[in-house]
């Protein structure tokens, strides 16, 4: 009998969830058009968590663009707008006008209805490798136009498109001291690699190739110092990253992956940290 009194307890538990908690989180975070407010809490990790008080990245400010904004996912933690602000005042010097921001996180954080598993707790952001324009875009420009791809159709890499102010871009974002990871495609790893000299070579470790970023390159920061719900990732190998681990990216195993066996299940309210509960339904 106490047995199936403490079944029926846990089975009335999991139902008090409700429905949100047990359909995509997707859903939930995506439907909430504005942020919690109240000081920036970031819960879980990159791709499996959320995040309270975002801060929403100027649709244009100085050096910089918000591109996409129908998606309303330039919000982040006020790390990350810290950081595009700094980058952009870095690159300007170097004659990059202004930075194209992609996708950084929802006002709620929590997974995307569509476009990322990661983005989660507003510490990754996408920056777009197109050269930009002389002047400022409209709303409606932005939503028409795309980043085209540096790398050859081999996949071997890079095309014409790529120069050094692209070496530039990449280089200054690497050296923020928050910045923990970016993400390019192999080929440009490898144009990185190729082109950086000896002894200044210490950023390419926080560079790693990863599939598709063909087009833009993801910025992924530390978790701010003191927040001691945001779980971090672990550093990068040792090294530059332009050896073996590189070489393999070229391989048909990684140029050609199998599918999974079956689809990767969506995320639901239950996958996600406590607090990402009252973070997505409130």
């Amino acid at each position: 009998m106490r047995v199936a009194i403490v079944a029926l307890t846990v089975l009335s538990g999991i139902l008090g969830l409700g429905a949100a908690y047990a359909e995509p989180a997707k859903l939930t975070f995506s439907a909430k058009p504005a942020p919690l407010n109240g000081p920036a809490q970031i819960h879980g990790s990159y791709a499996k968590g959320c995040l309270a008080g975002a801060v929403e990245l100027a649709e244009t400010g100085t050096g910089w663009q918000a591109m996409r904004l129908s998606r309303n996912r330039n919000w982040g933690h006020p790390a990350v707008i810290s950081f595009v602000e700094r980058l952009s005042r870095v690159v300007s010097r170097e004659g990059w006008p202004r930075l194209y921001v992609g996708d950084i996180s929802q006002p709620r954080g929590g997974p995307m209805n569509g476009g990322h598993r990661s983005h989660q707790i507003g510490l990754d952001a996408d920056i777009w490798l197109r050269i930009p324009a002389a002047k400022a875009l409209s709303r409606a420009e932005r939503e028409k136009i795309s980043s085209p791809s540096m790398v050859r159709s081999d996949r071997l890499g890079v095309n014409k498109r790529w120069s050094k102010a692209h070496h530039a871009l990449l280089r200054a974002a690497a050296r923020d001291p928050a910045v923990a990871r970016i993400f390019v495609n192999a080929a440009i790893k490898r144009a990185l690699c190729a082109a950086e000299p000896p002894g200044e070579r210490a950023w390419l470790s926080k560079v790693r190739a990863w599939w598709g970023h063909d087009a833009h390159f993801h910025v992924r920061l530390h978790c701010p110092e003191g927040d001691k719900n945001c779980v971090s990732q672990a550093p990068p190998l040792p090294g530059d990253g332009c050896g073996d681990e590189l070489a393999w990216w070229f391989t048909d195993e990684a140029m050609n992956p199998k599918p999974p066996a079956k689809p990767r299940r969506d995320l639901t309210l239950a996958d996600l940290p406590k607090a990402c509960r009252a973070i997505a339904t409130r």
